[in-house]
């Protein structure tokens, strides 16, 4: 069962590198970003110099790991790949430092999750290029400096209130990404349509768009499902009508809300009158864990104004209660009422 699970997954990356554009020209969306890293290429370029640092935070699936490939393809280096939590002592970022050509770039994922005293190796390596290893332990400690080439460090995190401020004032470029809206979701639809080699048109592309929230990956993703459905009964070719019968066969509504969105929302507004419910409760009501509900489902929630925040906890908004088919909040249902 391992082995096939990580064929699976291996499956999985190399779908999502094939649809990966390779250039800023290919890259769809985040206009302002895209255009400030592309000057920041050209500057570098013509100066003969690394780039600068760069930090780019925002929730999962928007573009920061195609982001830094770019970087490193526009700016013909190569690219090493790391995440926070996989370097576990200051040896392991030496290591992977010390191997580096003048200019490469090093992409750390999750780079809010690395430990405190290997992110305390990271400050002299960003700004002066050397790192001091301390050898062996007590009266026979020493320190050894280790010079390095100069580099380039994009760090992405979903996460940016968690990046201590000496780690996030080394990075001379900071940017956000941010939702995209449909119509940018759906060029990106008919790209990867192209790649996979699946006919699209564009009423096609833009419902798999607009129930995509707002994320390529999931655009993606969604767009291999569909396939499927149009390979086998629609004769390999994605309409408007063929795209949302797939999309209703994986309970994915017009709003993109998925099965445990819906359940999310009902369990607020069934289960305790609209709210205000504290998180932990609602994760158990749901069998859902807290973390993974305020980081994976809550923010698209959020956004698009089903639930809000309070210091009581959740609340359904207006627009929650009208989506789900209850005009006012009214007190508590009992389970059985409401088929639960």
């Amino acid at each position: 069962m391992e082995r096939i699970s990580t064929e699976l997954n291996k499956k999985d990356v190399a779908f999502d590198n094939n649809l990966r554009p390779l250039s800023f020209s290919d890259f769809s969306g985040q206009a302002k970003v895209r255009d400030r890293l592309e000057l920041a290429v050209q500057a570098a370029k013509q100066r003969g110099e690394p780039l600068d640092h760069v930090l780019l935070s925002g929730p999962p699936g928007l573009g920061k790991t195609t982001l830094a490939f770019i970087l490193g393809r526009e700016m013909g280096v190569s690219v090493k790949t790391t995440s926070g939590p996989v370097i576990d002592k200051p040896g392991d970022l030496a290591g992977l430092l010390t191997s580096l050509q003048p200019g490469d770039i090093v992409f750390i994922d999750e780079i809010h999750r690395m430990q405190r005293s290997v992110e305390e190796y990271l400050y002299s390596a960003m700004e002066d290029f050397r790192i001091d290893i301390m050898i062996d332990q007590g009266p026979n400690a020493r320190s050894i400096r280790l010079d390095l080439p100069r580099f380039t460090l994009v760090g992405a995190t979903t996460r940016s209130g968690l990046i201590s401020a000496p780690m996030r004032s080394r990075f001379g470029l900071q940017n956000r990404l941010d939702y995209y809206d449909a119509p940018e979701l759906a060029k990106i639809v008919k790209r990867s349509a192209g790649k996979l080699s699946v006919e699209i048109d564009d009423e096609g592309a833009l419902e798999v768009a607009a129930r995509s929230r707002g994320t390529p990956r999931i655009a993606n993703n969604l767009l291999r499902r569909v396939r499927d459905y149009a390979q086998v009964r629609a004769g390999n070719r994605i309409s408007k009508d063929v795209a949302a019968s797939a999309l209703e066969l994986l309970e994915i509504d017009p709003h993109g809300l998925d099965e445990m969105d819906k359940r999310l929302l009902e369990t607020v507004i069934y289960k305790f009158g609209g709210g205000p419910v504290g998180l932990g409760t609602l994760a158990v009501a749901v069998g859902e864990e807290a973390d993974t509900i305020e980081e994976v489902y809550e923010p698209y929630l959020i956004q698009e104004g089903y639930l809000e925040r309070t210091p009581r906890g959740r609340v359904a908004t207006r627009l929650c209660r009208e989506r789900m088919g209850v005009a006012e909040p009214s007190g508590h249902y009992s389970q059985g009422e409401f088929g639960f």
